[in-house]
């Protein structure tokens, strides 16, 4: 079942819409009983002295706030007690309930019916009772009672109690020695069961889920949620597993005017598999302060490497989890041409221990970094943008681990602090059909590093490096286009083809950066975006490319003529390089070659229901792929499609040194994987869904999904997904996943959806969501 979003309800003064007549169906609230005037209509009506009015034939009474209709209803108008006979019905907030037999006061709002049906207006739910007794406008007692919240006219499913209580106004019922039942069949009991009305929030314990997983064993949850208040509210989750113990988890949401965030965290006192305590916590936090100032938290920790490998059943997104965040922000953004923030930068390593795993060497922390930038657009024709930073740098020590060549204490590399600050001005020109964007831009920067000598822990020093380096780098660009329209046509269809060619020019002179450090700088992928890009690596700039060379693109589109609708789409780019690139990170080998490897990309909606799309990065002169991505995706009809991805990235280490194949120690880190991914209809009820993700370079699947679904006649499916996927470069977690899905109640078993819509490309759930119902979906 799940949890609503939580709201709040204040608006602030200046911020409230008038007021305006509404012309829908409303509730009226707040009247006193003389200001409700009743009106009658029957075939027949009578009075007698004491004032009673007897309705005889198609009779009613109405009033603002109820109707109350039967083959003959006893009115005393002075007490507001009205008796029905026969095919009695009352109406009320939306709720309809019908006896043979029916006394209600409209004065006191309470009453009795027999034998009642029932329907609830906003919720959707339904039912039938031996007796239903009325004691306030919203609570009602029923004995004997089946209900169920599915529109069905048979439901698969329903409760059925000798006791329950209905209060709208809590939207909550409860079951006293309830039973649920799905096919007749009875697959819950308690003695207290609790279940919502209405589509809201309200505290109570939440649909249990159960499944088992190779590392935890047979699991099974019970969460309780607590409706704290319209702004915040609380989950606590028990959850026993057979291998691990028992394991307390919650979540606590919060959301105000000014702020919202949410904090989470599970603990488990002792492992039985590891006799430790293991634990994770998480908190998500955003505030403003007005004024254009603002904070944010982003802080995560778990008590060891192996806790997501241990404790995750939700698939492999989870368990591959690396580094945990821990970030605060505090900014403002009160200019409409400056801003300016403050991060606190750290991460939580978390390394695979299995056997023949290689340290994982933690990232930099930034403690803190500082970063103000100004951007001021169309000034005179000209772009203008500063992009300041200072940032401290410090990469934790070794800590242990007994990971070969590494001693405790031992640093991993330098510490420092950069300065840099780019500042560009561009003058776009741009005209019908074509542009020209000239752009100059000065990169200065200055690094203080704590370097440090061979003897400290036996690690290689930096003794001859200088403590503080300054770089002035120059970087001019020239970025023109041009786009040409023709009618064509696209598999007989008429359409516009265009071609669009653009030439980049890009300067950048040399600098010596061999004695500069490198903390969060890498090789950009090369792609089409980044072929027009300013510098050849990627993250903080630590090194710049020294650049003399001008990018060649060509795009050309078949666009529908009618709608505008993207049909296919051509790509291809190269650089031409004018002169030696020099620069390079840490062990790297200068390019000399002339031109750059070819980049193609592809993308072509063959049909309405069928796409392709292929890109590579290929090298002119080895006729070798460096990069290479293929896919399509097929969706004839709901609830049936099936995709292909093909991928395959170089290590970038063979692309910036092509003989690092010979330094002793290499490990080649390539990547080429398939995946291939399905749902599909077997017969009209029962669906198959699967995933492979095969890696092609380790010649091993690194994840498989298989599961089935079942689409009920009514208001439930059924579903069971199976799951093996590597957790490390040594293990395997195995995952079977249950669900009983009753539509309008909630799910039985562990909730997969979220799971295979991450998956799954382009997955469904079988059971289109119910419509939200009204309090006046029944009004007469």
């Amino acid at each position: 079942m799940p949890v609503p979003k939580l709201t709040i309800t204040e608006i602030p003064a200046d911020a409230q819409p008038a007021l305006a007549e509404s012309s829908q169906l409303r509730v009226h609230g707040g009247l006193k009983d003389d200001d409700k005037t009743s009106f009658i209509v029957a075939d027949q009506v009578e009075t007698d002295p004491d004032g009673k009015i007897t309705l005889t034939g198609k009779a009613q009474v109405r009033r603002i706030d109820s109707v109350v209709k039967g083959d003959r209803i006893d009115y005393l108008r002075d007490t507001g007690q009205v008796d029905v006979w026969g095919d009695g019905m009352m109406m009320r907030d939306g709720n309809i309930i019908r006896g043979p037999e029916l006394h209600y006061n409209f004065d006191s709002e309470t009453g009795e019916i027999t034998t009642p049906d029932f329907w609830l207006g906003a919720g959707g739910g339904s039912g039938t009772a031996e007796r239903a007794q009325i004691f306030s406008r919203s609570q009602m007692r029923l004995t004997d009672m089946t209900y169920a919240a599915c529109p069905c006219p048979d439901p698969a499913w329903y409760i059925s109690a000798p006791r329950v209580d209905f209060d709208t106004e809590e939207n909550e019922g409860v079951a006293r020695n309830g039973v649920l039942y799905f096919k007749g069949v009875p697959i819950l009991a308690s003695p207290y069961l609790s279940f919502p009305l209405r589509k809201e929030r309200k505290s109570g314990f939440l649909i249990p889920s159960y499944g088992g997983s190779s590392n935890s064993g047979y699991e099974f949850a019970l969460p309780y949620y607590f409706n704290l208040a319209p702004n915040y509210d609380l989950t606590v989750t028990p959850r026993y597993m057979s291998k691990r113990g028992v394991q307390w988890g919650a979540e606590f949401r919060y959301l105000g005017q000014s702020y919202t965030g949410q904090l989470a965290g599970s603990y488990l006192g002792n492992d039985k598999e590891t006799q430790d305590k293991r634990w994770m916590y998480s908190w998500q936090h955003t505030q403003t302060f007005g004024h254009g100032f603002y904070a944010s938290a982003d802080i995560n920790a778990v008590s060891d490497d192996n806790y997501f490998r241990d404790f995750s059943t939700i698939g492999i997104n989870q368990a591959s989890i690396d580094y945990l965040p821990r970030v605060l922000t505090v900014g403002w953004a009160g200019s409409p041409y400056w801003s300016a923030t403050v991060q606190h930068y750290t991460y939580q390593t978390l390394q695979d221990t299995t056997a023949g795993a290689a340290y994982r060497t933690p990232p930099y922390n930034k403690e803190p970094e500082l970063n103000i930038s100004g951007a001021r657009y169309n000034w005179n024709g000209l772009d203008m943008v500063s992009s300041n930073y200072v940032t401290r740098f410090v990469l934790p020590r070794y800590d242990g681990g007994g990971y070969a060549g590494y001693v405790d204490g031992q640093r991993l590399g330098p510490d420092g602090t950069r300065f840099k600050s780019y500042n560009t001005v561009s003058m776009p020109i741009v005209r019908s059909g074509w542009y020209v964007t000239p752009k100059v831009g000065v990169h200065l920067s200055q690094y203080n590093t704590d370097w440090y000598t061979p003897s400290q822990y036996g690690a290689t020093g930096y003794s001859a490096y200088p403590r503080t380096q300054s770089r002035v780098v120059p970087i001019m660009s020239l970025d023109s286009g041009m786009t040409f329209e023709r009618d064509a046509s696209f598999f007989g269809k008429a359409a516009v083809q265009t071609l669009e060619p653009r030439l980049y020019y890009l300067r950048v002179p040399y600098r010596d950066q061999s004695s500069i450090p490198v903390y969060d700088t890498g090789v950009a992928t090369f792609n089409i975006g980044q072929a027009f890009d300013e510098n050849y690596f990627s993250g903080g700039w630590d090194r710049i490319a020294d650049a003399n060379q001008l990018t060649l693109g060509l795009t050309s589109r078949w666009l529908d003529a009618n709608s505008g609708f993207e049909r296919l789409s051509l790509s291809v780019a190269q650089r031409r390089y004018f002169s030696d690139r020099r620069v390079t990170l840490p062990g790297g080998k200068p390019r000399v070659d002339q031109k750059s490897d070819y980049l193609v990309g592809v993308y072509a909606a063959l049909t309405d229901k069928l796409n392709v799309r292929f890109d590579a990065q290929f090298n002119p002169e080895s006729n070798e792929r460096n990069r290479m991505t293929a896919g399509l995706r097929w969706h004839p009809k709901r609830l049936a499609t099936l995709s292909a991805t093909y991928r395959y990235e170089r290590d970038p280490e063979q692309i910036t040194n092509p003989n690092g194949f010979n330094i002793p120690g290499y490990i080649d880190r390539s990547k080429e994987n398939l995946v291939v991914s399905t749902q599909w209809p077997l017969t009209q009820k029962l669906y198959a869904m699967g995933r492979v993700d095969y890696s092609i370079q380790e010649k091993r699947s690194t994840q498989t999904i298989m599961g089935l679904e079942y689409k009920g006649d009514c208001c439930w499916a059924a579903r069971v997904v199976f799951q093996r996927y590597a957790v490390s470069l040594g293990d395997k977690n195995t995952a079977l996943f249950l669900q009983l899905e009753l539509t309008g109640l909630g799910s039985l078993g562990t909730d997969p959806l979220n799971f295979l819509g991450r998956n799954i490309s382009g997955y469904e759930p079988v059971t289109p969501p119910i419509p939200n119902k009204t309090t006046f979906e029944r009004y007469e």
